[in-house]
């Protein structure tokens, strides 16, 4: 059995089954879902979580407790060994045995200068108590992007990474970011409080992400990464009172991690926020980020206020999907010698996750759903709905047919969506129903099965959307499935997800063969860069491909950098223009075909 579960069940019982009864189901249904695997339902209780200091409440998500150090004894602080245990005990973003698809892409560079990747985090040069983090997040294989991004990042430079959904693209900037940092935070970092005063927050380190969930997520990867050290990372986002991101900013910040309103809203208290030291600005998911959606607030993060305009403030930007629109706005704000690496072809996803299409007529989408979970082991479960009526109408059929479902969407408030976060978390086989909101970026351990009940059409994101949804299964060497419920409404996406399912060697059920290219090979002709006619040979390098390229240069500021490496600690000089070759990297990497 794959770690995807059985699936016994043939695609034509779908949607076949008597229909549910008006009365609610009947013992022996239940019994029979119980029976499955599926355990029993629990009412959530809300009132028990209207105060969020009460004893019933956890503390809110983006206050989890953090390392606290003032370092007056050294650098580095001592154990903690309950911290410890919350920290990295349990599940968490842990790899699993099935690497060989995310660790064989093809790895294209486009700069002025190579960087040879790394092989290992043991050869990056990084500063021993980061080193000793990552060993205890349980990091023992380096995925293709961390290989390229840490010795970039390490250098000082602007950078555009691209990279399938759960190729561990957060890992690739939070690691050499806080190694560069943990050398130096005497000398960089921001006021500290005195006992029982507070003081303006001037973090070192601004990262910016679409969703409360994602912000959440970083920031306990920052904690994980942070721990022993003087660097305080602190999580600002909506919907919990501003109260609390005060008072957490008011013990000092080194690393921000937030959502563009939020953020906005604190930029707008120079007393409470300054930017003026930042020298690491990260948008995550930064397609979804540079888009007319989020105009306003990221012209205010990205250059208002007092932001730090030094040659010194490296801006960096990762995505698994990077559209023309996000690549002009992205050009606006990077510098002209940024690094581009691009880890297989934008967009695209990998292997460990099996898709399955499946023809199910609109009016028996419920009944198709409730037999398809029932053809598969019991596991944890990731439903998509397109619209927020949509997740709430589904979650009623479920969890009245006796199912155990959880559901979230932009219009629960924030209270409501963080139980529904952990509830999800803490059931081995639970379900999930959801909107886009939590389809990008969150990594929830075990999610063997992703359901797209609703396809995303154009106006819901559309292939891109897809991509996202699907990669909440299969992260990081784990296996998942992706079932998706397909009709004739469908069919402006049917092209493009033909595609997807070519690529990745799926098979293309019967009633989707009329969308096969003619070749019967899958054709991306159309997903081409606005100026990939005019890259420079000259300009495109193929990292590690030859003597010429750069090993990682001095990690954490205590050594002097190689020749032509960064002029100054933060990788502020003028860069020499690399030589293209067509010799492969260690990964495939190749500059004949480099220009994206």
């Amino acid at each position: 059995m794959s770690d995807a579960g059985n699936y016994d069940a043939s695609v034509e019982v779908f949607g076949q089954g008597p229909a549910p009864s008006a009365v609610g189901p009947s013992p022996e249904n239940v019994a029979a879902i119980r029976a499955h695997g599926w355990m029993e339902n629990e009412k959530l209780n809300y009132d028990a979580f209207n105060a969020p200091t009460s004893e019933t409440t956890p503390a809110w998500a983006g206050a989890a407790a953090v390392y606290e150090w003032t370092g007056e004894e050294g650098d580095i602080g001592p154990p903690d060994a309950e911290l410890e245990g919350q920290l990295f005990g349990g599940e968490h973003n842990r790899a699993g045995t099935s690497l060989d698809h995310i660790l064989n892409f093809k790895a294209i560079i486009d700069g002025p200068k190579q960087y040879k990747p790394i092989d290992s985090f043991d050869s990056a040069g990084l500063h021993p108590q980061v080193l000793e983090n990552v060993k205890l997040c349980g990091y023992d294989q380096i995925t293709v992007i961390q290989a390229y991004c840490v010795p970039i990042i390490l250098a000082g430079h602007d950078l555009v990474a691209v990279a399938q959904t759960g190729s561990g693209k957060t890992a690739a900037y939070l690691v050499p970011i806080i190694s560069k940092l943990m050398g130096k935070v005497r000398k960089l970092q921001g006021p500290r409080p005195a006992k029982g005063c507070r003081v303006r927050a001037e973090p070192l380190v601004v990262i910016v992400v679409p969703t409360r969930e994602l912000a959440q997520q970083i920031y306990n990867e920052a904690r994980r990464l942070c721990y022993r050290s003087m660097l305080r990372p602190v999580c600002a986002y909506g919907g919990i009172p501003m109260g609390i991101n005060l008072q957490e900013l008011g013990k000092a910040c080194d690393l921000l991690i937030g959502t563009p309103g939020r953020l906005q809203d604190l930029m707008n208290k120079p007393d409470v926020l300054s930017m003026s030291r930042v020298k690491f600005t990260v948008i995550d998911e930064a397609d979804e980020m540079l888009t007319s959606d989020w105009d306003t607030e990221m012209a205010k993060i990205m250059a208002g206020g007092d932001a730090n305009e030094d040659p010194d403030h490296a801006y960096l930007l990762f995505s698994a999907t990077f559209p023309k629109e996000s690549r002009k706005v992205a050009k606006a704000y990077m510098n002209p010698d940024a690094i581009r690496v691009r880890i297989g072809r934008a967009g695209s996803t990998h292997k460990n996750v099996s898709q399955d299409i499946i023809f199910v007529e609109r009016n028996m989408k419920k009944q198709a759903l409730r037999d398809l979970l029932m053809s598969r082991d019991a596991c944890r479960t990731l439903i998509f709905c397109n619209s927020k009526g949509g997740v709430e109408e589904l979650d009623d059929y479920l969890y009245n047919e006796g199912f155990p479902t959880l559901f979230m969407h932009g219009d629960r408030s924030q209270l409501e969506r963080e139980d529904a976060m952990r509830s999800f978390k803490s059931k081995q086989n639970g379900i999930l129903i959801a909107t886009n909101v939590f389809g990008r970026g969150i990594d929830v351990p075990q999610v063997n099965h992703v359901i797209c009940y609703d396809l995303p059409g154009v106006e819901y994101g559309g292939i891109s959307e897809y991509i996202h949804r699907i990669g909440r299964t299969g992260r990081i060497g784990h296996k998942g499935h992706a079932t998706s419920f397909y009709n004739e409404r469908n069919e402006d996406l049917a092209p493009a997800l033909v595609n997807i399912l070519l690529e990745t060697e799926q098979p293309v059920p019967d009633f989707l063969e009329q969308f096969k290219p003619e070749n019967g090979q899958p054709d991306f002709t159309e997903d081409v860069t606005d100026d990939e006619e005019e890259a420079e040979p000259g300009y495109v390098t193929a990292a590690g491909a030859d003597g010429s390229a750069e090993a990682p240069a001095d990690a954490w500021g205590t050594g002097s950098a190689p020749a032509a490496a960064a002029a100054d600690a933060w990788g502020t000089g003028n860069n020499a223009t690399a030589t293209a070759t067509t010799e492969a990297g260690p990964w495939g990497a190749s500059a004949g075909d480099a220009a994206w």
